[in-house]
């Protein structure tokens, strides 16, 4: 948590490989990867990252089905097993009977939800999620919030963003930061 140009983006940027930090290091499961080349990042976050945004960034022009495949596609998983594995984190996320829908066919809580079947689609060990409620109603809000619950008690790590109390007030550790700097860890 933090206001705005606090560090919180940056500080998500470097713990999914996208930006390398200015000074010391990052482990990733006992990986240092701040000096690894771009084809190695790239495979990481492929991998073992996952990422959540508030805008969902869903392609337009294909199905939820497609949008959640894509991932594998570049984890060069069969096409048989790509849909196969597509088909169960749609239901994972309560949206097997959508999976033919175009984004536009689906609510904005729909639309993140296949956001988050991409996201979880490789099984990452690290899930990040930059403001995935901030543009979500309150009922919204909650579901999304107990999906994260139940991929956290299935071994998923989960970094969350978010200006929300409400939100925040649901994580084991609040991190707030200030000024390009964590000032307060504090344990809920």
């Amino acid at each position: 948590m933090g206001a705005s140009g606090s560090g919180k983006s940056t500080a998500m940027n470097i713990l999914g490989c996208l930006d390398r930090p200015s000074e010391g290091s990052y482990e990733l499961n006992g990986k240092s990867v701040e000096k690894l080349d771009d084809d190695l990042l790239a495979d990481i976050r492929n991998k073992e990252l996952g990422f959540v945004f508030q805008q969902f960034h869903l392609l337009q022009e294909v199905s939820a089905l497609e949008n959640v495949m894509l991932p594998m596609i570049y984890a060069c998983v069969s096409p048989l097993e790509r849909k196969e594995r597509a088909e169960n984190a749609l239901e994972r996320v309560g949206l097997r009977n959508r999976i033919k829908n175009m984004p536009n066919q689906l609510s904005g809580g729909q639309q993140q939800r296949v956001a988050i079947a991409r996201a979880i689609i490789n099984q990452p060990s690290l899930l990040l999620a930059d403001e995935p409620t901030g543009a979500l109603d309150s009922k919204t809000t909650e579901d999304v919030l107990n999906l994260f619950d139940q991929l956290h008690q299935q071994g998923i790590t989960i970094v969350l963003v978010t200006h929300e109390d409400n939100v925040a007030d649901r994580a084991k550790k609040i991190a707030r930061f200030k000024d390009g700097k964590v000032i307060k860890i504090s344990q809920n």
